[in-house]
Protein backbone atom coordinates (compact mmCIF):
# COMPACT_ATOMS: atom_id res chain seq x y z
CA UNK A 1 0.00 0.00 0.00
CA UNK A 2 2.83 1.91 0.38
CA UNK A 3 4.33 2.14 -2.35
CA UNK A 4 0.80 2.65 -4.33
CA UNK A 5 0.84 5.40 -2.74
CA UNK A 6 4.23 6.80 -2.89
CA UNK A 7 3.59 6.38 -7.29
CA UNK A 8 0.36 8.21 -6.92
CA UNK A 9 1.93 10.65 -5.14
CA UNK A 10 5.12 10.92 -7.49
CA UNK A 11 3.16 11.21 -10.98
CA UNK A 12 1.82 14.01 -12.80
CA UNK A 13 -1.22 14.99 -13.64
CA UNK A 14 -3.24 13.39 -16.71
CA UNK A 15 -2.76 15.09 -20.06
CA UNK A 16 -4.42 14.29 -23.22
CA UNK A 17 -1.63 13.12 -25.37
CA UNK A 18 -2.47 11.73 -29.08
CA UNK A 19 0.21 9.63 -29.64
CA UNK A 20 0.04 7.97 -26.15
CA UNK A 21 1.05 3.70 -26.49
CA UNK A 22 -2.24 1.98 -26.14
CA UNK A 23 -1.55 -0.11 -22.84
CA UNK A 24 1.20 1.88 -21.79
CA UNK A 25 2.19 0.88 -18.28
CA UNK A 26 2.99 3.20 -15.49
CA UNK A 27 6.43 4.42 -16.24
CA UNK A 28 6.37 4.53 -19.43
CA UNK A 29 3.57 7.30 -19.24
CA UNK A 30 5.66 9.06 -16.37
CA UNK A 31 8.44 9.40 -18.40
CA UNK A 32 6.21 10.43 -21.34
CA UNK A 33 4.92 12.79 -19.47
CA UNK A 34 8.37 14.43 -18.62
CA UNK A 35 9.41 14.24 -21.90
CA UNK A 36 6.32 16.17 -22.95
CA UNK A 37 7.10 19.00 -20.16
CA UNK A 38 10.93 19.22 -20.78
CA UNK A 39 9.70 19.78 -24.83
CA UNK A 40 7.11 22.41 -23.50
CA UNK A 41 8.44 24.14 -21.16
CA UNK A 42 12.49 24.13 -20.69
CA UNK A 43 13.24 26.16 -23.69
CA UNK A 44 12.28 28.85 -20.76
CA UNK A 45 14.34 26.72 -18.36
CA UNK A 46 17.60 25.56 -20.02
CA UNK A 47 17.62 23.28 -17.05
CA UNK A 48 17.83 19.94 -19.30
CA UNK A 49 21.62 19.43 -20.35
CA UNK A 50 20.88 16.07 -22.32
CA UNK A 51 17.95 13.37 -22.26
CA UNK A 52 18.95 10.00 -22.16
CA UNK A 53 17.70 8.13 -25.64
CA UNK A 54 17.17 4.69 -23.49
CA UNK A 55 15.00 6.36 -21.10
CA UNK A 56 11.28 4.71 -22.71
CA UNK A 57 13.28 1.25 -23.44
CA UNK A 58 13.64 1.35 -19.55
CA UNK A 59 10.68 2.64 -18.78
CA UNK A 60 9.12 -0.39 -20.32
CA UNK A 61 11.26 -2.71 -19.10
CA UNK A 62 10.16 -1.99 -15.48
CA UNK A 63 6.76 -1.98 -16.71
CA UNK A 64 7.58 -5.10 -17.55
CA UNK A 65 8.53 -6.20 -14.12
CA UNK A 66 5.63 -4.72 -12.39
CA UNK A 67 3.07 -6.65 -14.80
CA UNK A 68 4.98 -9.65 -13.08
CA UNK A 69 4.49 -8.65 -9.98
CA UNK A 70 7.79 -7.57 -8.62
CA UNK A 71 8.20 -3.93 -7.50
CA UNK A 72 12.27 -3.09 -6.78
CA UNK A 73 11.00 -0.11 -3.97
CA UNK A 74 8.64 2.71 -3.50
CA UNK A 75 10.34 4.77 -6.31
CA UNK A 76 9.66 1.82 -9.16
CA UNK A 77 9.76 3.50 -12.41
CA UNK A 78 9.58 7.30 -11.65
CA UNK A 79 11.98 9.44 -14.05
CA UNK A 80 14.96 10.70 -12.35
CA UNK A 81 17.36 14.07 -13.63
CA UNK A 82 20.74 13.58 -12.16
CA UNK A 83 23.54 16.62 -12.56
CA UNK A 84 25.78 16.67 -15.01
CA UNK A 85 29.15 15.83 -13.29
CA UNK A 86 27.08 12.47 -12.33
CA UNK A 87 28.26 9.93 -14.91
CA UNK A 88 25.99 7.65 -16.66
CA UNK A 89 26.95 5.02 -18.98
CA UNK A 90 24.59 6.64 -22.15
CA UNK A 91 26.09 10.11 -21.79
CA UNK A 92 28.90 12.26 -21.83
CA UNK A 93 29.55 13.85 -18.42
CA UNK A 94 30.55 17.41 -19.30
CA UNK A 95 30.51 19.26 -16.01
CA UNK A 96 29.08 21.99 -18.44
CA UNK A 97 32.40 22.45 -19.97
CA UNK A 98 33.32 22.47 -23.52
CA UNK A 99 36.68 20.44 -23.05
CA UNK A 100 34.33 17.64 -21.54
CA UNK A 101 32.15 17.90 -24.37
CA UNK A 102 30.90 14.02 -25.75
CA UNK A 103 33.33 12.81 -23.69
CA UNK A 104 31.76 9.36 -22.43
CA UNK A 105 32.52 7.57 -19.58
CA UNK A 106 30.40 4.46 -20.51
CA UNK A 107 30.28 3.68 -16.79
CA UNK A 108 27.51 4.14 -14.61
CA UNK A 109 28.21 6.41 -10.92
CA UNK A 110 27.93 4.25 -7.84
CA UNK A 111 25.16 6.60 -6.94
CA UNK A 112 23.67 5.85 -10.42
CA UNK A 113 23.74 2.06 -10.01
CA UNK A 114 22.15 2.54 -6.89
CA UNK A 115 19.10 5.01 -8.38
CA UNK A 116 18.90 2.16 -11.26
CA UNK A 117 19.17 -0.94 -8.82
CA UNK A 118 15.97 0.80 -7.80
CA UNK A 119 14.10 0.91 -10.29
CA UNK A 120 14.37 4.45 -10.93
CA UNK A 121 14.49 5.82 -14.41
CA UNK A 122 17.45 8.11 -15.18
CA UNK A 123 15.68 10.46 -17.97
CA UNK A 124 19.13 12.58 -18.69
CA UNK A 125 21.08 15.06 -17.70
CA UNK A 126 20.47 18.87 -15.59
CA UNK A 127 22.41 21.68 -16.33
CA UNK A 128 24.45 23.10 -13.79
CA UNK A 129 27.06 26.12 -12.78
CA UNK A 130 30.02 24.93 -14.93
CA UNK A 131 32.93 23.35 -12.83
CA UNK A 132 30.37 23.25 -10.55
CA UNK A 133 30.49 27.06 -9.57
CA UNK A 134 34.13 26.52 -9.14
CA UNK A 135 35.99 28.14 -12.14
CA UNK A 136 35.17 31.96 -11.56
CA UNK A 137 35.08 34.13 -8.11
CA UNK A 138 32.10 36.37 -10.64
CA UNK A 139 30.26 33.59 -11.92
CA UNK A 140 26.75 33.73 -12.51
CA UNK A 141 24.98 30.88 -10.79
CA UNK A 142 23.63 27.99 -13.38
CA UNK A 143 25.36 29.47 -16.80
CA UNK A 144 27.39 26.53 -18.48
CA UNK A 145 28.79 26.59 -21.43
CA UNK A 146 27.12 23.75 -23.05
CA UNK A 147 23.63 24.50 -21.73
CA UNK A 148 23.72 28.26 -21.40
CA UNK A 149 21.71 29.99 -18.96
CA UNK A 150 19.45 27.84 -16.33
CA UNK A 151 16.63 30.07 -14.97
CA UNK A 152 14.39 30.15 -12.14
CA UNK A 153 10.90 28.85 -12.62
CA UNK A 154 9.21 31.35 -10.28
CA UNK A 155 10.31 34.15 -12.30
CA UNK A 156 13.19 33.43 -15.21
CA UNK A 157 14.59 37.01 -14.85
CA UNK A 158 16.45 35.42 -11.63
CA UNK A 159 19.00 32.99 -10.97
CA UNK A 160 18.18 29.25 -10.14
CA UNK A 161 20.97 29.38 -7.49
CA UNK A 162 23.81 26.43 -8.40
CA UNK A 163 25.54 24.67 -8.83
CA UNK A 164 22.80 22.18 -8.92
CA UNK A 165 20.68 24.65 -11.10
CA UNK A 166 19.17 22.63 -13.27
CA UNK A 167 18.17 19.75 -10.90
CA UNK A 168 16.72 22.85 -8.80
CA UNK A 169 14.57 24.58 -11.87
CA UNK A 170 13.10 21.07 -13.29
CA UNK A 171 11.99 19.74 -9.50
CA UNK A 172 10.29 22.82 -9.12
CA UNK A 173 8.71 23.34 -12.51
CA UNK A 174 7.20 19.82 -12.25
CA UNK A 175 9.71 18.47 -15.56
CA UNK A 176 10.40 15.46 -13.18
CA UNK A 177 9.56 14.36 -9.39
CA UNK A 178 12.96 14.10 -7.98
CA UNK A 179 16.91 14.91 -9.25
CA UNK A 180 20.04 14.46 -7.67
CA UNK A 181 22.42 17.81 -7.11
CA UNK A 182 26.03 17.95 -5.78
CA UNK A 183 27.26 20.01 -3.57
CA UNK A 184 30.77 21.34 -2.01
CA UNK A 185 29.10 24.59 -0.64
CA UNK A 186 25.37 25.11 -1.01
CA UNK A 187 25.03 24.06 -4.48
CA UNK A 188 21.81 21.26 -3.45
CA UNK A 189 20.72 23.84 -0.54
CA UNK A 190 20.70 26.91 -2.53
CA UNK A 191 19.26 25.48 -5.64
CA UNK A 192 16.27 24.10 -3.72
CA UNK A 193 15.81 26.83 -1.68
CA UNK A 194 15.45 29.49 -4.04
CA UNK A 195 13.34 27.30 -6.11
CA UNK A 196 10.95 26.42 -3.51
CA UNK A 197 11.65 22.36 -3.22
CA UNK A 198 13.48 20.30 -0.66
CA UNK A 199 17.44 19.71 -0.49
CA UNK A 200 19.37 17.01 1.65
CA UNK A 201 23.18 17.55 1.47
CA UNK A 202 24.08 14.32 3.44
CA UNK A 203 26.87 13.66 5.95
CA UNK A 204 30.17 13.37 3.92
CA UNK A 205 31.38 10.26 2.93
CA UNK A 206 27.05 8.61 3.29
CA UNK A 207 26.87 8.81 -0.41
CA UNK A 208 29.77 7.42 -2.70
CA UNK A 209 31.81 10.14 -5.26
CA UNK A 210 33.03 7.39 -7.54
CA UNK A 211 32.03 8.48 -10.68
CA UNK A 212 31.66 12.71 -9.80
CA UNK A 213 33.08 15.20 -11.34
CA UNK A 214 34.81 16.66 -7.67
CA UNK A 215 36.17 19.37 -6.52
CA UNK A 216 36.87 18.94 -2.89
CA UNK A 217 37.33 15.34 -1.47
CA UNK A 218 36.75 16.96 2.51
CA UNK A 219 33.15 18.39 1.48
CA UNK A 220 31.56 17.36 -1.68
CA UNK A 221 28.54 15.10 -1.33
CA UNK A 222 25.89 13.97 -3.69
CA UNK A 223 22.03 14.94 -2.22
CA UNK A 224 18.31 14.58 -2.92
CA UNK A 225 16.33 17.31 -4.68
CA UNK A 226 12.71 16.50 -4.69
CA UNK A 227 8.98 18.33 -4.31
CA UNK A 228 8.50 17.23 -0.77
CA UNK A 229 10.65 15.78 2.04
CA UNK A 230 9.06 12.66 1.65
CA UNK A 231 10.18 12.04 -1.59
CA UNK A 232 13.44 13.39 -0.70
CA UNK A 233 13.72 11.33 2.05
CA UNK A 234 13.01 7.96 -0.44
CA UNK A 235 15.40 9.20 -2.70
CA UNK A 236 18.08 9.39 0.07
CA UNK A 237 17.90 5.73 1.28
CA UNK A 238 18.04 5.09 -2.27
CA UNK A 239 21.15 7.07 -2.54
CA UNK A 240 23.18 6.01 0.48
CA UNK A 241 26.03 3.39 -0.14
CA UNK A 242 29.67 3.14 1.43
CA UNK A 243 32.61 3.60 -1.30
CA UNK A 244 35.71 1.26 -0.14
CA UNK A 245 38.64 3.50 0.06
CA UNK A 246 36.96 6.80 0.55
CA UNK A 247 38.52 8.03 3.85
CA UNK A 248 35.38 9.79 4.53
CA UNK A 249 33.34 6.39 3.97
CA UNK A 250 31.97 5.62 7.90
CA UNK A 251 32.79 2.18 9.33
CA UNK A 252 29.67 1.34 10.90
CA UNK A 253 27.92 -0.46 8.46
CA UNK A 254 24.62 0.35 10.38
CA UNK A 255 24.90 3.97 8.98
CA UNK A 256 24.15 2.54 5.06
CA UNK A 257 20.88 0.18 6.49
CA UNK A 258 19.02 2.72 7.12
CA UNK A 259 15.33 3.62 5.44
CA UNK A 260 14.70 7.33 6.31
CA UNK A 261 11.01 6.88 5.07
CA UNK A 262 10.59 5.50 8.42
CA UNK A 263 11.30 8.94 10.02
CA UNK A 264 8.32 10.65 8.38
CA UNK A 265 6.33 11.34 11.19
CA UNK A 266 3.97 14.37 11.53
CA UNK A 267 4.59 14.45 15.30
CA UNK A 268 8.46 14.82 14.61
CA UNK A 269 8.67 18.30 16.23
CA UNK A 270 7.34 17.44 19.37
CA UNK A 271 9.75 17.55 22.06
CA UNK A 272 12.21 18.34 19.91
CA UNK A 273 15.00 20.92 21.12
CA UNK A 274 15.64 23.33 18.46
CA UNK A 275 18.16 25.80 18.19
CA UNK A 276 17.64 29.03 16.33
CA UNK A 277 21.06 30.62 14.79
CA UNK A 278 20.32 34.66 14.74
CA UNK A 279 23.46 35.33 13.58
CA UNK A 280 22.47 33.62 10.07
CA UNK A 281 19.67 35.82 10.08
CA UNK A 282 18.99 39.51 9.51
CA UNK A 283 20.15 39.71 5.92
CA UNK A 284 16.74 40.81 4.52
CA UNK A 285 13.51 42.20 6.19
CA UNK A 286 10.92 39.62 4.19
CA UNK A 287 13.22 36.64 4.98
CA UNK A 288 13.52 37.59 8.88
CA UNK A 289 10.06 37.50 8.83
CA UNK A 290 9.38 34.16 6.99
CA UNK A 291 11.61 32.88 9.44
CA UNK A 292 9.89 34.00 12.81
CA UNK A 293 6.43 32.62 11.24
CA UNK A 294 8.81 29.44 10.65
CA UNK A 295 9.85 29.54 14.29
CA UNK A 296 5.89 29.73 15.59
CA UNK A 297 4.93 26.98 12.97
CA UNK A 298 8.17 24.62 14.88
CA UNK A 299 6.78 25.67 18.24
CA UNK A 300 2.98 25.21 17.62
CA UNK A 301 4.12 21.82 16.45
CA UNK A 302 5.73 20.95 19.77
CA UNK A 303 9.08 22.21 19.32
CA UNK A 304 11.20 24.30 22.15
CA UNK A 305 12.62 26.68 20.64
CA UNK A 306 15.85 28.18 22.18
CA UNK A 307 16.08 31.62 20.57
CA UNK A 308 19.06 34.37 20.02
CA UNK A 309 21.69 31.33 19.65
CA UNK A 310 25.26 32.32 17.34
CA UNK A 311 28.07 30.65 16.04
CA UNK A 312 31.38 31.92 16.95
CA UNK A 313 33.22 34.72 15.30
CA UNK A 314 35.07 33.40 12.42
CA UNK A 315 38.90 33.19 13.89
CA UNK A 316 41.58 35.66 11.75
CA UNK A 317 42.04 34.52 8.09
CA UNK A 318 39.43 31.67 8.63
CA UNK A 319 37.64 32.57 5.52
CA UNK A 320 41.15 32.10 3.58
CA UNK A 321 42.41 28.86 5.28
CA UNK A 322 38.85 27.92 3.81
CA UNK A 323 39.11 28.59 0.10
CA UNK A 324 42.71 27.72 0.26
CA UNK A 325 41.22 23.91 1.40
CA UNK A 326 39.42 23.76 -2.01
CA UNK A 327 41.81 25.33 -3.97
CA UNK A 328 44.53 22.56 -2.82
CA UNK A 329 41.64 19.69 -2.53
CA UNK A 330 40.73 20.72 -6.18
CA UNK A 331 43.37 20.64 -8.11
CA UNK A 332 44.24 17.40 -6.78
CA UNK A 333 41.20 15.65 -7.21
CA UNK A 334 40.36 16.94 -10.36
CA UNK A 335 43.55 15.60 -11.95
CA UNK A 336 42.62 12.08 -10.32
CA UNK A 337 39.76 12.15 -11.81
CA UNK A 338 40.51 13.25 -15.76
CA UNK A 339 43.34 10.60 -15.77
CA UNK A 340 40.55 8.07 -15.40
CA UNK A 341 38.82 9.03 -18.20
CA UNK A 342 39.00 6.89 -20.96
CA UNK A 343 40.55 8.13 -24.75
CA UNK A 344 42.12 11.26 -25.06
CA UNK A 345 40.32 13.13 -22.24
CA UNK A 346 42.36 10.97 -19.95
CA UNK A 347 45.28 13.03 -20.97
CA UNK A 348 43.23 16.38 -19.26
CA UNK A 349 44.68 18.34 -16.15
CA UNK A 350 43.75 21.06 -14.78
CA UNK A 351 46.63 23.07 -16.32
CA UNK A 352 45.49 21.04 -19.96
CA UNK A 353 41.89 22.83 -19.07
CA UNK A 354 43.33 26.54 -18.78
CA UNK A 355 44.72 26.44 -21.75
CA UNK A 356 41.52 24.99 -23.17
CA UNK A 357 39.98 27.74 -22.17
CA UNK A 358 42.15 30.50 -22.75
CA UNK A 359 42.03 29.24 -26.87
CA UNK A 360 38.24 28.78 -26.44
CA UNK A 361 38.10 32.32 -24.33
CA UNK A 362 35.28 33.62 -26.74
CA UNK A 363 32.88 30.59 -25.79
CA UNK A 364 34.36 29.43 -22.15
CA UNK A 365 34.93 32.81 -21.16
CA UNK A 366 32.75 35.74 -22.46
CA UNK A 367 31.05 36.40 -19.60
CA UNK A 368 33.44 35.57 -16.52
CA UNK A 369 36.76 34.41 -16.04
CA UNK A 370 39.17 31.37 -14.46
CA UNK A 371 40.30 32.70 -11.96
CA UNK A 372 40.14 30.04 -9.35
CA UNK A 373 41.46 27.56 -11.69
CA UNK A 374 44.90 29.33 -12.08
CA UNK A 375 44.79 30.17 -8.34
CA UNK A 376 44.27 25.92 -7.90
CA UNK A 377 47.12 25.32 -10.30
CA UNK A 378 49.54 27.65 -7.96
CA UNK A 379 48.94 25.31 -5.28
CA UNK A 380 51.69 23.01 -4.10
CA UNK A 381 49.79 19.34 -2.92
CA UNK A 382 48.16 18.48 -0.43
CA UNK A 383 51.34 17.45 1.46
CA UNK A 384 51.78 21.31 1.78
CA UNK A 385 51.88 22.71 5.39
CA UNK A 386 49.54 25.55 4.17
CA UNK A 387 46.83 23.07 3.08
CA UNK A 388 47.52 20.53 6.03
CA UNK A 389 46.82 23.32 9.16
CA UNK A 390 43.70 24.86 6.98
CA UNK A 391 42.04 21.76 6.81
CA UNK A 392 42.85 21.35 10.22
CA UNK A 393 41.46 24.76 11.00
CA UNK A 394 38.71 24.56 9.05
CA UNK A 395 37.29 21.08 10.41
CA UNK A 396 37.60 22.09 14.07
CA UNK A 397 35.85 25.36 13.99
CA UNK A 398 33.25 24.76 11.84
CA UNK A 399 32.43 21.30 13.56
CA UNK A 400 33.02 22.77 17.14
CA UNK A 401 30.59 25.57 16.56
CA UNK A 402 27.75 23.10 15.34
CA UNK A 403 28.65 20.66 18.52
CA UNK A 404 29.44 23.29 20.89
CA UNK A 405 25.68 25.10 20.48
CA UNK A 406 24.48 21.15 20.36
CA UNK A 407 25.67 20.60 23.95
CA UNK A 408 25.73 23.73 25.31
CA UNK A 409 21.98 24.11 24.83
CA UNK A 410 21.05 19.97 24.79
CA UNK A 411 19.62 20.46 21.13
CA UNK A 412 18.49 18.15 18.61
CA UNK A 413 19.54 20.19 15.87
CA UNK A 414 19.69 23.84 14.73
CA UNK A 415 17.63 25.91 12.31
CA UNK A 416 17.76 29.08 10.09
CA UNK A 417 16.97 30.92 7.30
CA UNK A 418 18.70 28.57 4.11
CA UNK A 419 19.41 31.86 1.68
CA UNK A 420 18.59 35.48 0.06
CA UNK A 421 15.55 35.01 -2.57
CA UNK A 422 16.49 34.84 -6.08
CA UNK A 423 18.95 37.63 -7.64
CA UNK A 424 17.98 38.93 -10.73
CA UNK A 425 20.87 37.10 -13.10
CA UNK A 426 23.72 39.23 -14.41
CA UNK A 427 26.21 37.36 -16.64
CA UNK A 428 27.98 41.18 -16.49
CA UNK A 429 28.68 41.40 -12.56
CA UNK A 430 28.02 38.06 -11.29
CA UNK A 431 25.43 36.57 -8.21
CA UNK A 432 24.65 38.48 -5.48
CA UNK A 433 24.58 36.96 -2.42
CA UNK A 434 22.80 38.51 0.63
CA UNK A 435 23.52 35.43 3.32
CA UNK A 436 23.28 31.58 3.58
CA UNK A 437 23.15 28.78 6.13
CA UNK A 438 25.45 26.65 4.13
CA UNK A 439 28.88 27.11 5.20
CA UNK A 440 28.94 25.90 8.39
CA UNK A 441 27.91 22.14 7.81
CA UNK A 442 28.95 21.97 4.69
CA UNK A 443 33.04 22.81 5.70
CA UNK A 444 32.18 20.43 8.45
CA UNK A 445 31.08 17.70 6.51
CA UNK A 446 27.28 17.82 8.43
CA UNK A 447 23.88 17.27 7.19
CA UNK A 448 21.53 19.65 6.04
CA UNK A 449 18.02 19.80 4.70
CA UNK A 450 15.89 22.88 3.31
CA UNK A 451 12.22 23.32 3.32
CA UNK A 452 9.98 25.76 1.84
CA UNK A 453 9.22 27.83 4.58
CA UNK A 454 7.47 30.67 2.11
CA UNK A 455 7.59 33.73 -0.07
CA UNK A 456 9.22 36.68 -0.14
CA UNK A 457 7.55 38.92 -2.91
CA UNK A 458 6.27 36.04 -4.87
CA UNK A 459 10.41 34.39 -4.63
CA UNK A 460 10.32 31.34 -2.41
CA UNK A 461 12.62 30.83 0.31
CA UNK A 462 13.92 28.33 2.73
CA UNK A 463 14.12 27.03 6.57
CA UNK A 464 17.66 25.09 6.83
CA UNK A 465 17.37 22.28 9.13
CA UNK A 466 21.15 21.17 10.43
CA UNK A 467 22.79 19.33 13.41
CA UNK A 468 26.03 16.63 13.92
CA UNK A 469 27.08 14.10 11.72
CA UNK A 470 24.97 11.35 10.96
CA UNK A 471 21.81 12.61 12.16
CA UNK A 472 19.90 12.85 8.69
CA UNK A 473 17.26 10.63 10.73
CA UNK A 474 16.41 13.79 13.23
CA UNK A 475 16.45 16.22 10.65
CA UNK A 476 13.56 14.51 8.58
CA UNK A 477 11.85 13.99 10.99
CA UNK A 478 11.89 17.93 12.22
CA UNK A 479 11.97 18.87 8.88
CA UNK A 480 8.76 16.54 7.51
CA UNK A 481 6.59 17.28 10.40
CA UNK A 482 7.61 21.26 9.62
CA UNK A 483 6.52 20.62 6.01
CA UNK A 484 3.43 18.91 7.00
CA UNK A 485 2.33 21.47 9.35
CA UNK A 486 3.19 24.71 7.94
CA UNK A 487 2.70 23.77 4.04
CA UNK A 488 4.49 26.79 2.45
CA UNK A 489 5.46 25.37 -0.57
CA UNK A 490 3.41 26.51 -4.27
CA UNK A 491 4.27 25.59 -7.64
CA UNK A 492 5.52 28.39 -9.65
CA UNK A 493 3.27 30.36 -11.90
CA UNK A 494 2.79 29.07 -15.81
CA UNK A 495 4.41 25.73 -16.04
CA UNK A 496 0.67 23.85 -16.73
CA UNK A 497 -0.52 21.54 -13.79
CA UNK A 498 1.56 20.71 -10.95
CA UNK A 499 1.29 19.75 -7.03
CA UNK A 500 3.93 19.01 -4.66
CA UNK A 501 3.81 15.74 -3.26
CA UNK A 502 3.73 16.69 0.82
CA UNK A 503 -0.03 16.55 1.64
CA UNK A 504 -0.07 13.46 0.79
CA UNK A 505 -2.65 11.44 3.55
CA UNK A 506 -0.85 8.12 4.31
Amino acid sequence: MKYLLLVLALSFPSMAVADEPTGAGPSERWVLESLRRIERWDGQLNSVIALNPEALAAARSLDAERREGRLRGPLHGLPVLVKDNIETRELPTTAGSLALEGVAAGRDAAVVVRLRNAGLVVLGKSNLSEWANFRSERSSSGWSAVGGQARNPHDPTRSPCGSSSGSGAAVAAGLVPLAVGTETNGSIICPAAVNGIVGIKPTVGLVSRRGIVPISHSQDTAGPMAVSVRAAAELLTVMVVPEPGDPATPGDSERFERDYARHLDTRGLQGKRIGVVRSLAGFHEGVDAAFDRALRDLGAAGAVIIDDLAFPPYPEDFQQAAYDVLLHEFKHDLNAYLAGLPGPAGQLTLDGLIRFNEAEAEREMKWFQQEIFVKSQATEGLEAPLYVNALQRVRAFSRGAIDGLLEQHQLDLLVSPSNTPAWKIDRVVGDRWLGSSSSMPARAGYPHVTVPMGFVHGLPVGLSFYAGAFSEPTLIEAAYAYEQTSRRARPPDGFGAWRPIGGIDE
